[in-house]
């Protein structure tokens, strides 16, 4: 009898079958059915509960099997299909093996055949090969017999080129088709080779000795036809160096020639024919450079770009002894040496002794001018050949490093640097000497707001850095640029401030309570002297820099002339700082006589009634008195002055006003109408001022402005309408203490109400 949880379980279990009929799932039993194991555990068993759960499952795994055949026995028609169709595609596969194995049989015997076929075509190939190759061979042979008659019979009718062209032809041959048999026709036609390279060597010599160039260029373009390129190169090369150094030994012997007679006939330059170093460099660097460029063709066809590279190093070391020969027979010439020697005395003489008379710097600056040439040909000359060396691309790279080490290392390029220091020396005095002379004959230019003096040193300055520039040389450029800056710092401006430092300025300016024109054109001009060379200073920085920048493009260079040029900068604050005390000066000498008008406006009264607020503006109380006093002192030195100088006199003079008539006005009482008063005069002074100078000048009356609006106010919290937000575009100049203070001025504002204001 069953229990109602296995019914239930067996229940369970027929509705999933019921559900899925398709589906075989084999259910979880306690034993596996249908074992040994299986029935020893079933004859096993004693409990009546154990025996009933087994029961059910064993119907259970009953009904699990009938569900399996169903599904099994449902796939039937299914699988009959399938193999009625395997058994007619075993039928078609039959039919393709027989198929594929005629087609096997068919590619081997193609196989068979190719390979078969391919071998015989690789014999052939091979026969074909080796009778080229005999031809080849025999072509050569007769080709090598032909060379060889030919050499013979251009060597006897003297053919060179074609005896050249048969032994190439010969060799290029022999080491293609290496042939023993062949060592009597190899050994006769080295033979020919050897005695056509001495034939070639001695007509190349006697061609040279003869300076026969057209001959000369026919047996150079021989040896690379016989491979003895190198020694071409060196034979050819060698004949250039001579041909170089003839030519610059002849001019420089004509040089030494006209020195000599220069000297005899009683001085350098009292022969009728200048001396001309620079002509003899130049003809050098000339030869030299054509040397390169007429021969690049015929340098190529012996060693390529490395031929070049070799005639250039080679004809350098002609450039270093002939050069340098020629700038030191121009030193001796000059007496540089002694010359050097003579400044530097002369300007040890000058400091202990005074009055001592040193070089003529007109001769100083001709000698200047022919070391610039020298030095500029020179550093033209090395430029042009290491660009010309670093534009070969196919150079070798230790040859080409070592070509440019022998132009910047070499023998001419230090005799440069010994003229260059030379060059410095003298460069110094002209510049030291010019820029004194300047100072002492400084002289009013007519028609001009400055002295002579300003234009001259500068000039001068300007021309010196140029010069200096011009050599290339980093330290020359800024030995000049320091000196130029030392004399800037102390002698120049020492002439500027002179005549702004005499005593009793004031008293000459005015004599007799007139303004002296005389004394007020020398002061407005030395006030001008320093305005003008402050900005001298700044367009010489400005060209300077720009022209280092071109000839120095190394950073570190760039630096130390930036370093150099910052000094000048400050040399123009250092001009402008002296125009101020200058300036300052001037005006402590005008002030005292405004000083008496500005004082009687402490005189005046600000309490005005409605009459006299009428009559002031008929009959105007100080206004115009200071007015006329301004323009009287201050006006007439207007022609005289610079247009910056004279703005910057005239606000001076307006910011002693403004001061004075604020100290003034913050000790007086004002009704309504005596505000409206202080407001009429500020206009009055800020629309005259504005007349007489470029720059704006309501800035100076702001304050003054400002007391006057705060004055006009009808009561004491009208101040709150102008002030903090409400301000608007206004920047209020008063604090809030001095705006408490001017309120109190009012007559009618109480004390309490302006207390009252939180300003």
């Amino acid at each position: 009898m069953a229990t109602p949880t296995a019914t239930a379980t067996i229940t369970v279990a027929s509705s999933a079958e019921s559900d899925q009929p398709t589906t075989t799932s084999t259910p979880q039993f306690s034993i596996e059915f249908g074992t040994a194991e299986a029935l020893h555990q079933i004859r096993s068993l004693t409990e009546v509960g154990t025996m009933t759960r087994l029961l059910h499952e064993c119907i259970a795994y009953q009904r699990s099997l009938d569900l399996e055949l169903e599904s099994l026995l449902s796939q039937r028609s299914d699988l009959d299909k399938h193999l009625n169709s395997l058994k007619k595609s075993a039928q078609i596969l039959s039919i393709v093996n027989s198929d594929s194995d005629l087609m096997l049989s068919s590619v081997r015997s193609t196989s068979l055949l190719a390979d078969s076929v391919s071998a015989k075509v690789r014999e052939l190939d091979l026969a074909q090969s080796r009778v080229s190759s005999t031809l080849l061979r025999l072509d050569a042979i007769v080709e090598k017999s032909h060379c060889i008659d030919g050499v013979q019979k251009a060597l006897e009718s003297e053919d060179y080129e074609a005896a050249a062209k048969y032994v190439r032809t010969y060799m290029e041959i022999d080491s293609k088709f290496r042939d023993n048999s062949g060592s009597n026709e190899r050994e006769q036609l080295l033979g020919f080779k050897k005695q056509l390279e001495g034939i070639v060597r001695r007509k190349l010599t006697a061609a040279i000795d003869q300076r026969e160039h057209p001959t000369i260029l026919r047996f150079v373009r021989l040896y690379p036809l016989l491979g003895l390129e190198e020694e071409g190169l060196q034979v050819y090369v060698n004949y250039l160096k001579k041909v170089i150094a003839m030519r610059s030994r002849m001019e420089f012997e004509q040089l030494v020639e006209l020195m000599e007679s220069g000297y005899t006939s009683g001085g350098l330059s009292s022969g009728n024919t200048p001396v001309n170093f620079v002509s003899c460099l130049t003809n050098l660097f000339k030869d030299i450079v054509l040397a390169i460029e007429e021969n690049d063709e015929i340098l190529r066809s012996l060693c390529g770009e490395d031929a070049i590279v070799y005639a250039i190093v080679e004809l350098q070391e002609e450039c270093d002894s002939r050069g340098s020969l020629i700038v030191k027979k121009y030193m001796d010439y000059r007496k540089l040496g002694k010359l050097a020697s003579d400044i530097n005395s002369y300007s040890k003489n000058l400091l202990s002794v005074g009055n001592v008379e040193g070089p003529d710097p007109r001769e100083i600056e001709l000698y200047l001018e022919e070391i610039l040439s020298l030095t500029q040909l020179g550093e033209d000359y090395t430029e042009y050949m290491v660009s010309k060396i670093k534009g070969l691309s196919s150079k070798d790279p230790e040859l080409g490093q070592q070509a440019t080490k022998a132009f910047r290392s070499g023998s001419f390029n230090r005799v440069v640097q010994d003229i260059t220091g030379f060059y410095v020396i003298l460069e110094e005095f002209f510049m030291v000497e010019n820029v004194r002379k300047a100072i002492k004959i400084d002289e009013h230019v007519p028609d001009s707001l400055t002295t002579s003096m300003v234009d001259d040193v500068f000039y001068v300055l300007q021309s010196c850095c140029r010069r200096a520039i011009s050599t290339s040389n980093i330290n020359s450029v800024l030995a000049v640029l320091s000196g130029a800056i030392n004399l800037l710092s102390n002698e120049y401006l020492e002439a500027l401030q002179q005549k702004t430092r005499e005593p009793n300025l004031g008293a000459k300016l005015f004599l007799g309570g007139v303004g002296v024109q005389k004394t007020g054109t020398e002061i407005a001009t030395a006030l001008n002297n320093m305005d003008v060379s402050s900005e001298y200073v700044l367009k010489l920085r400005h060209e300077i820099e720009e022209q280092c920048t071109e000839v120095f493009p190394a950073p570190a260079e760039r630096e130390k002339i930036k370093s150099c040029l910052s000094e000048l900068s400050e040399m123009s604050n250092s001009f402008k700082q002296a125009l101020n005390a200058g300036m300052e000066q001037l005006v402590a000498t005008v002030t005292p006589r405004i000083r008496p008008v500005l004082d009687s406006v402490a005189t005046i009264s600000y309490e005005l009634s409605e009459a006299e607020y009428a009559d002031n503006e008929v009959n105007d109380p100080w206004v115009q008195r200071l007015l006329h006093a301004v323009e009287t002192n201050a006006a007439w030195l207007q022609p005289v002055m610079t247009a910056n100088n004279y703005d910057s006199f005239v606000h001076l003079i307006i910011d002693f006003i403004a001061k004075r008539l604020e100290v003034i006005m913050m000790q007086k009482r004002f009704s309504q109408l005596g505000g409206l008063q202080l407001d009429r005069d500020a206009r009055a002074l800020v629309s005259h001022f504005s007349s007489m100078t470029q720059r704006t000048v309501r800035d100076k009356f702001a304050r003054l402005t400002q007391m006057a609006t705060i004055l006009n106010l009808e009561k004491v919290s009208e101040i709150l309408d102008f002030w903090g937000e409400n301000s608007g575009p206004m920047t209020w100049r008063l604090t809030p203490a001095e705006v408490r203070r001017v309120l109190g001025l009012r007559v009618d504002f109480k004390p309490e109400a302006i207390a009252a204001l939180k300003l």
